[in-house]
């Protein structure tokens, strides 16, 4: 108990408030008005006011009309940390060799949540409708490395990501039931990867494999994105796939040693 009480007294609650404002405003890329926030902060619109104003008086969000956003000076935090992580400064030369020769983005990204997080990312020769940068987030669901880091969840951690997950159609192709879904983390979890063909966006083709740690969990995912005209489903596990297993093998000899 005297230790609790003391950890207690170590914790400062205006910080923790304030984390939860950011992770409040992270989730919404469009804003959220001051009641909002407070709503899904759990903070009185009071409390919620004066930590929006303290972040847009430090530069971390801005003010447009009744909506409050997050500004990029969060995303130079995430930079920073990333650009000091030993892992992706060593990954990002064999991501690059994997987009030369394939002439397409190669990508890694962690679980956060109910998303990915970009923590690395080598943009193809050839121009994507979709532009994501590290720090850029999407929803695991729909996404290839997404069910690739869910394949490593065991069958009742993955119900209760799919229960609680926001799941929606982006596409008409993407699976949205549950059910299915489960089973096709499942499907990944025995083959070793995970195609996602068009459910994020319609013309764009992704696969992904696992990247794992000493003890043989999945620490991340790395995926190739392409347009669908220029490779099939089939074309990606007999072309790309294999040097996909490469790279991810390069990069879990380098966290085997570190």
């Amino acid at each position: 108990m005297e230790g609790t009480t003391q950890e207690g007294r170590d914790l400062v609650g205006s910080l923790a408030k304030g984390l939860r404002v950011i992770e409040a405003l992270a989730a919404a890329p469009r804003g959220l008005r001051l009641t909002e926030v407070a709503e899904a902060s759990g903070l009185t619109r009071a409390g919620a006011r004066r930590l929006l104003l303290t972040l847009v008086a430090e530069g971390y969000a801005r003010q447009e009309g009744r909506q409050f956003l997050l500004t990029a000076r969060l995303l130079s935090l995430a930079r920073s940390w990333l650009g000091g992580s030993t892992l992706w400064t060593f990954a990002e030369p064999i991501m690059h060799e994997v987009s030369q020769r394939l002439g397409e983005s190669c990508s890694a990204a962690v679980l956060e949540g109910d998303d990915i997080v970009y923590v690395a990312r080598v943009a193809g020769r050839r121009i994507m409708s979709v532009s994501l940068t590290v720090g850029a987030r999407l929803p695991a669901y729909c996404t290839s490395m997404g069910r690739v880091l869910l394949s490593d969840l065991d069958d009742a951690e993955l119900a209760r990501f799919l229960e609680k997950a926001a799941i929606r159609a982006n596409t008409p192709k993407t699976v949205t039931d549950r059910h299915a879904l489960a089973r096709l983390v499942a499907e990944v979890r025995r083959a070793g990867y995970a195609i996602v063909d068009e459910e994020l966006e319609l013309g764009l083709r992704s696969i992904a494999v696992p990247v794992r740690g000493r003890t043989g969990r999945i620490v991340a995912a790395i995926n190739v994105s392409t347009q669908s005209a220029r490779f099939s489903c089939a074309e990606m596990r007999e072309v790309i796939l294999p040097l996909l297993r490469a790279a991810a093998g390069k990069i879990e000899d380098f966290l085997a040693v570190h």
